[in-house]
């Protein structure tokens, strides 16, 4: 199984108490430890611009900000974001950008992309709101796009959410030109959600990888739906990764595992956050699968990685503040499941 790793960047308020001026040294510190290591093969970052579970003034970092940095900070992880809200920024453009990321990277980038959810911030930074079937509409017009900048230098579509005439992408990503990369994009193309009808048709289109539910009821269900979907396109199914995204609260003991629930429903407390809510969250977080101690994550993962799920990417609510649960993941579950 691979694995990648989220970077706290604020948005799940995984900075509260840290100093403004300290938050990129500890984001930074984070980075260069996976990249340092072996068990992470990626660093992840969210794309939205205000905190969950509830809008606030703590930071949220800006995704693509931190992209470049860490390209430029970093020599081996590869750099994702899981995902990229479409609607946010022009495809042309942001395939401009991530190509630019990807030559100072070396090769590094990945594209995670979707249609968008967050209402809240998507009408604060004056986006509107599309209906569902508007937002997945821009996402397929937009991975079009990418893959036309990425593989032949430009773009140009008459589309009914976007037109883009002639549109150049040099440098081209490193990635499908001087350095291995995806076939069919360049820059590896992530579709994430799990959209039956719509999303799922456009990954078993474009993606290189998914990022859908990583339960394992709910994962067998989409999974075929992409199967299905792939057999209609006639795209190799086994062609695409499947991967899931995983909040890991691990402890030796079960008792230290409710220390780190305990942990996070304070940190939402000092952000901000009501009482009823951050007990909420907490009892949320308890019933998610990668809870627990060593052993019982391991299982879990084996079942996950038999079912289909070969790319966990994980995410440790204390980790800017403490590093002992990413380093006993990675002492205790990554080589338990090490391809």
């Amino acid at each position: 199984m691979r694995f990648g790793v989220f970077v706290p960047q604020g948005w799940r308020m995984d900075l509260v108490g840290i100093e403004p001026a300290r938050q990129w040294e500890v984001m930074l510190g984070l980075a260069r430890h996976a990249d340092d290591g072996d068990v992470f093969e990626s660093i992840w970052v969210y794309d939205h611009f205000h905190t969950v579970p509830q809008p606030s003034g703590e930071a949220t970092h800006e995704a693509w900000s931190l992209m470049a940095a860490y390209a430029a900070a970093t020599s081996r992880v590869r750099l994702g974001q899981m995902c990229t809200c479409m609607a946010y920024r022009n495809p042309a453009y942001l395939a401009k950008v991530a190509a630019t990321i990807d030559v100072i990277s070396g090769g590094r980038a990945e594209m995670g992309i979707g249609a968008g959810w967050y209402e809240h911030e998507w009408r604060a930074y004056g986006y509107g709101f599309p209906k569902a079937g508007d937002r997945l509409g821009a996402l397929r017009e937009g991975v079009q796009v990418f893959r036309d900048m990425w593989t032949t230098g430009s773009a140009t579509l008459d589309g009914k959410y976007y037109q883009v005439d002639g549109a150049l992408c040099h440098p081209q990503p490193l990635q499908g030109t001087s350095t291995a990369g995806s076939a069919d994009n360049g820059i590896p193309m992530w579709i994430a959600g799990g959209g039956e009808k719509v999303t799922l048709k456009i990954a078993a289109q474009y993606a290189d990888y998914t990022n859908f539910d990583g339960t394992a009821e709910v994962f067998d269900h989409k999974s075929e739906l992409l199967r299905g979907h792939c057999d209609d396109l006639g795209r190799d199914f086994g062609s695409i990764v499947r991967s899931a995204n995983y909040n890991v609260v691990i402890g030796e003991t079960e008792a230290d595992v409710e220390d780190r629930l305990q942990f996070y429903g304070e940190l939402l407390r000092k952000g901000g956050v009501a009482d009823d809510k951050a007990a909420a969250s907490v009892e949320d977080l308890r019933k998610q699968p990668a809870v627990g101690t060593p052993d019982k994550i391991v299982s879990m993962f084996k079942d996950m990685e038999a079912r289909g799920m070969t790319y966990a990417i994980t995410y440790f609510a204390e980790a800017a503040y403490d590093r002992s649960g990413i380093e006993l993941f990675e002492q205790t579950v990554a080589p338990e499941l090490k391809s």
